[in-house]
């Protein structure tokens, strides 16, 4: 009776689950949380970080960084408006930010807060470089990524909950193993496919706002193989990583190129940087 009425529970709260659409790809997205609640708080984390972290600000690097993601995110605006999404950025409040830092990482968290380390320059090379990087990482807050991974993660916890009460009856013994198949499950099987999945998403949209911003989108995937040369092989199978191989990023993202090529052409756009 007891794994019965928790079966009702997840299915009832599977069917309230909410979902918003992406403009991007056309597809339905987790959004359990809304991003009236979500921004805030991203608002108030990223003004945090800056706080407690060493912002370049008034140097070439750090105008350069700001003025493409500038061009980044119109970009962006004008191929939401051009396809029918008036509006879809009310709500953001973009900034771009270089920190003092030798990590090779940029992020982005949802409403448009961006950072760029300084170690990542170097291998970003360019301004093109830094546009490949930021189209990405703009693409991460249009696809409103940081949602899903959140509503993922609810999903996540009340499947595991509902897991212990099922074999709340079993042996220590199969609660134990039960507990660690779904662990494992859920990580391999679920939330790092998730994972991977956004980041070939922003790959994907990026390549695209790259271009319409008038650099070559040819450019993103030498970027990557700068990447590569640079993490030395290091990096861990595709399978245990939240993010897809090298490999794998530079083959898609030259393939699509032309098609990035061509969606630029849409808004005038036929010579690059």
């Amino acid at each position: 009776m007891k794994t019965r009425n928790t079966i009702i529970l997840i299915g009832t709260f599977v069917m309230f689950l909410s979902c918003a659409t992406n403009p991007f790809t056309g597809k339905q997205t987790l959004a359990l949380v809304p991003n009236s609640k979500i921004l805030p708080m991203a608002f108030q984390q990223y003004d945090k970080f800056l706080g407690e972290n060493k912002v370049v600000k008034g140097t070439s690097d750090a105008e350069m960084v700001k003025r493409v993601g500038q061009k980044i995110s119109r970009a962006a605006e004008r191929w939401l408006n051009a396809n029918g999404h008036q509006g879809y950025l009310k709500d953001y409040k973009w900034e771009y930010n270089l920190v003092d830092d030798k990590t090779v990482n940029a992020w982005c968290m949802p409403g448009g807060k961006i950072v760029f380390y300084t170690g990542i320059l170097p291998i970003a090379k360019d301004e093109t470089g830094i546009a490949a990087i930021m189209g990405h990482e703009v693409a991460h807050a249009l696809a409103n990524h940081g949602q899903q991974r959140m509503s993922a993660g609810q999903i996540q916890q009340v499947a595991g909950a509902a897991t212990s009460v099922a074999v709340g009856g079993q042996s220590e013994a199969t609660q134990r193993i039960v507990g660690q198949a779904f662990g494992l499950g859920s990580q391999y099987g679920v939330m790092l496919p998730f994972s991977r999945k956004h980041e070939t998403e922003a790959d994907e949209i990026g390549i695209q706002l790259m271009a319409i911003a008038g650099y070559n989108p040819d450019e993103a995937a030498d970027l990557w193989r700068r990447m590569k040369a640079n993490s030395g092989g290091q990096a861990p199978p595709e399978f245990m990583s939240t993010h897809p191989s090298s490999d794998t990023r530079i083959a898609n993202l030259t393939a699509w190129a032309p098609r990035a090529r061509a969606e630029a052409k849409k808004f005038g756009i036929t010579t690059f940087k």
